[in-house]
């Protein structure tokens, strides 16, 4: 089984927008934290956010996307549990690979919640996740034309199939991602973060 280190290359080898990286690390956080509070394998959870729209910048095509994923992780010896997850949070495959698993329903449940978050954060006068409110999220949730890329149907359906309350469910992922937030770019500018510490 390739290693976090394999992963990561992988990751940046096919997707050189930095916007989408910060976004699949965003998902490994979430999905790390997430197997950790059901006692679930965090290096398989980690992996499959981190991966999960590596051919995303190449193959944009929803019909193609997750499917040459999958076959990039088969060809380099994933495990089957990643690449069914993956091609399971594209709603086009549904038919063949239903989310029926903790590990899909984890992935589809953290995506589209991440992005809503980096948006709501990045419009903060400090840019910074440290203290951001699920209220301020949910309020721009129902701004229409406000991260109009993050779809709010997926967003409320992950959660609903997570089984978690969504209002949980975000400060869960805020507080993930909290802990990476240096290396997503919303540790604050660097006004705020001497402010801060001042």
């Amino acid at each position: 089984m390739p290693t976090r280190n394999d992963a990561y290359a992988l990751m940046t080898k096919h997707v050189k927008n930095e916007s989408l990286q910060k976004h699949m690390l965003s998902v490994e956080a979430a999905m790390r934290a997430y197997a950790r509070k059901y006692g679930e394998d965090e290096e398989l959870w980690a992996m499959t956010g981190l991966l999960h729209d590596c051919d995303y910048e190449e193959y944009p095509d929803l019909h193609e996307h997750t499917q040459i994923a999958a076959d990039w992780l088969r060809a380099d010896g994933y495990d089957e549990r990643i690449i069914y997850a993956i091609l399971a949070h594209n709603d086009l495959n549904l038919a063949t690979h239903p989310r029926t698993d903790l590990l899909s329903k984890g992935l589809y449940a953290c995506d589209e919640i991440t992005g809503m978050i980096t948006a709501t954060t990045l419009v903060r006068p400090n840019k910074s996740i440290q203290g951001l409110e699920v209220s301020s999220v949910r309020k721009k949730m129902k701004a229409k034309g406000f991260a109009a890329g993050v779809n709010r149907e997926d967003l409320v359906k992950g959660a609903e199939e997570l089984n978690v309350d969504l209002n949980e469910h975000i400060a869960f992922v805020i507080q993930a991602m909290t802990e990476v937030a240096d290396t997503l770019g919303l540790a604050g500018t660097t006004e705020a973060r001497q402010e801060a510490a001042s």
